[in-house]
């Protein structure tokens, strides 16, 4: 469609979020039928009813509504059109067989600007009365491709096909520059009963920026929408959609999806480096990067480190950085800080073609109160619940889904499917999920439900059909929840009451570890059960161990300043309780600037402190993150039962005085021995049960001068075992322990670990 470029008054008030005064439609003079009264003063539910081409007995109706036209033209013929007297409606009236089925309009505005345009008003219906259904049974898993803005040809001619979801609008209107942002210009036709909207705008391509204009039906209140299914929006703080054409992306990943598809997951090796794009590096100029740019940069560094997933913090569209993602207003669209959606595939597909799997954080729990968004959408609490008791998150001052609605449960689960499918994200990491589970989560007030309990019955049912759908649709993908509560069976199949995630992030884990690693180490050995206690419950779920982006703001400070004692032993204590978290069952993951120690708390609106590698004490914790994912991948005993007692067994989990924990680790007939001082006092001559003879190797210290520690351990040294009894062992050894470290032990004669580790 051709039309004028706006003004710039007009444009910058087109982004507006707040509500807008729409221009005021025309009066019906009591001449003038019911509909076509209800169309000038822009309130009509069908303009079809009204504008287009009819055809009775051969003669044709043609009739058209341009706000500042001053003369309207049938293009075919050149037909001129009459002006409904003091209106902006145009007409037309002749035989049938001289205006086609679709048309032109070619019209002279006020300003005396020429354009030329298909009349959208003669096309029917397009979209299918079976979608429709599927979408308000919540049963449409692809409700995105026939819901927001997608190129569309009719009859041979081309253009955007509109629809949104606005059951309580009077009137919605596809409003942008093609139509001077004039809600008047292109009402949208309601489907009756569905609640839907739709309109196909000929003559639009990809790259037409646009708005739904919504009047509501109770307030008469005029107001201005972002797309709810959008897939990409104008770059902050602009706000409003962007039509997205057909990815042009060549993807190249087919061996890794396939190997995904057939990969058993849960013995395999984890290990995530988490990162928030924008803080992570930046451009010359302290300019955000793009995606391509960070492909190449981050993949080669999370190569370099040996971690094999990076999980991205929300890159889903929000407005505000510093909310780094979490206040979603574009749950389809990837925000175009960093680039366009082909940009994005581009970052995954590199990925993938270079042996690192992507997990996507993505937020369902609760959505920001944005005008824009879809905060009322259409003048009712439509995604959210009415009651703010149930509706609203008063910590975050954010809205909560209404998961018992079949279109938001869809809208949710179509999104789920859509970064999987469309962008081949490889796992979500749902956000927030406690907050799903529990009415009465961080409130005073609540509504119990319908069995009278604090449990959200509609989001736990929500919860197991997004990941029974999706686990169906996407063979291989992960679903992983951040979940902070004792809810039983967060990871356990839906088929046997679990909610059928595939693994939990182990927050408990992670907040004991580090309240015992805040404590002088003089003081440990009264508290040592905060190591031991997670050992009771850690084959109960499906764990992942997470030092992550949380544990890192908000004046927690950074994982360095959180370790006590001076210099050298901060440094040994974060080798410490990094030996500790790759030792321990679960797969891990690290948030980015953690693996070299940075000494300030994250900071979102700057980068990280790569300064601080020129230094020894953190170049050797990078080492150290380096050699343990190599250590940890390489091992089978470290990762092959992760989530099973076959894989872990203790050696002496009482040694509470010295505060020394020793284990094994184990797959099948193999195993590694793992022990750890939590004190700076080394231990010489320290017994360990071993399970059989033989010579041992130490093929990995925390505390060797490779990582910057004091170079205290076993070395080269062959460790023999003695037939001499221990703890109910037959055979046992003497080690060197060193202060504020871990060493791991492997029976000789296996393949060696090629690290760097180990001490000379």
């Amino acid at each position: 469609m051709t039309d004028s470029n706006p003004s710039e008054t007009t444009a910058i008030a087109a982004r507006a979020t707040t509500p807008v005064a729409a221009p005021a439609p025309q009066t019906a003079g009591a001449n003038l039928d019911d509909d076509l009264a209800r169309l000038l003063e822009a309130r009509h539910h069908d303009p079809f009813r009204v504008l287009g081409r009819r055809v009775e007995n051969g003669e044709a109706l043609v009739r058209a509504y341009i706000p500042h036209a001053a003369e309207v033209t049938i293009a075919e013929g050149l037909l001129p059109m009459q002006r409904v007297p003091d209106t902006d409606v145009f007409e037309w009236r002749g035989e049938a067989k001289r205006v086609p089925d679709h048309y032109r309009l070619a019209w002279r505005d006020t300003d005396h600007r020429e354009h030329v345009a298909h009349d959208p008003y003669t096309y029917g219906p397009q979209l299918s009365d079976f979608d429709l259904h599927l979408f308000g049974e919540g049963k449409h898993w692809h409700a995105y491709r026939f819901l927001g803005a997608h190129e569309h040809e009719v009859d041979g001619v081309t253009g955007v096909l509109f629809a949104v979801w606005a059951p309580n609008a009077e009137r919605v209107s596809v409003v942008g520059d093609f139509n001077q942002w004039d809600g008047r210009r292109h009402p949208m036709r309601l489907r009756e009963g569905k609640g839907v909207w739709e309109l196909f705008l000929p003559d639009l391509a990809a790259g037409v920026v646009y708005k739904y204009e919504i009047r509501t039906r109770v307030t008469r209140e005029v107001f201005l929408k972002s797309d709810p299914y959008g897939q990409r929006f104008e770059l902050r703080p602009n706000t409003a959609s962007v039509v997205a054409g057909p990815s042009a992306h060549v993807w190249q990943d087919r061996p890794w999806l396939e190997q995904r598809a057939r990969r058993d997951w849960l013995h395999a090796p984890m290990s995530v480096y988490e990162v928030h794009l924008g803080s992570w590096q930046r451009g010359v100029e302290g300019e955000f990067l793009d995606y391509r740019e960070y492909a190449t940069r981050l993949v080669e560094y999370v190569r370099e480190m040996g971690f094999n997933y990076i999980e991205l913090l929300p890159i889903t569209e929000h407005p505000f950085d510093l909310s780094w993602g979490y206040q979603t207003t574009g749950y389809y669209a990837a925000t175009s800080r960093f680039g366009a959606p082909d940009d994005l595939r581009f970052f995954i597909d590199h990925c993938h073609r270079n042996g690192i799997g992507v997990i996507l954080d993505w937020v369902p729990a609760h959505f920001p109160k944005d005008a824009h968004g879809l905060a009322r959408f259409d003048g009712t609490a439509l995604y959210e619940h009415a009651d703010p008791r149930k509706g609203e998150h008063l910590d975050w001052s954010t809205l909560i889904f209404n998961y018992g609605r079949h279109e938001v449960k869809n809208f949710l689960l179509s999104s789920a499917l859509f970064w999987l499918e469309e962008f081949h994200v490889d796992g979500l990491r749902v956000d927030a999920v406690a907050s799903m589970l529990y009415l009465d989560y961080s409130r005073s007030e609540w509504v119990p439900n319908e069995q009278g309990g604090r449990e959200n019955l509609e989001a736990i049912e929500f919860l197991r059909e997004m990941n029974t759908v999706t686990h169906a649709q996407v063979p291989g993908c992960l679903l992983i929840a951040e979940e902070s509560t004792a809810w039983p069976q967060v990871t356990r199949p839906v088929n046997l009451g679990g909610l059928g995630f595939d693994m939990k992030w182990n927050i408990g884990w992670m907040n004991d570890t580090l309240r015992y690693f805040a404590k002088d180490p003089i003081y440990r050995k009264y508290h040592h059960d905060m190591l031991t206690f997670s050992m009771l419950y850690a084959f109960t779920e499906n764990f992942m161990l997470p030092f992550s982006h949380d544990e890192v703001v908000h004046g927690k400070g950074s994982m360095l300043t959180k370790m006590p004692g001076d210099e050298w032993q901060r440094f040994a204590n974060l080798r410490l309780v990094y030996t500790y978290m790759f030792t321990h069952p679960g797969k891990k993951l690290l948030f980015m600037g953690t693996e070299f120690g940075q000494g300030t708390e994250w900071n979102s609106a700057s980068v990280l402190d790569w300064w601080m590698l020129q230094y020894p004490y953190h170049a050797g914790v990078q080492r150290l993150v380096k050699d343990l994912n190599r250590l940890y991948q390489s091992r089978p005993e470290l990762h092959a039962h992760e989530f099973e007692w076959e894989g872990f067994e203790w050696l002496d989990c009482n040694d509470a005085q010295r505060s020394v924990l020793s284990f094994l680790r184990k797959s099948g007939e193999d195993f590694a021995v793992v022990v750890i001082n939590f004190t700076p006092i080394p231990h010489h001559g320290y017994r360990i049960g071993v399970p059989s003879e033989g010579v041992y190797e130490e093929v990995f210290n925390s505390d060797s001068q490779y990582y910057a520690g004091s170079n205290t351990g076993n070395g080269m040294t062959r460790l023999q075992a003695e037939p001499r009894q221990w703890l109910g062992r037959d055979w046992s050894l003497s080690v060197t322990v060193p202060p504020l470290g871990g060493i791991v032990l492997l029976p000789a004669g296996r393949d060696g670990y090629g690290g760097g580790g180990t001490p000379s």
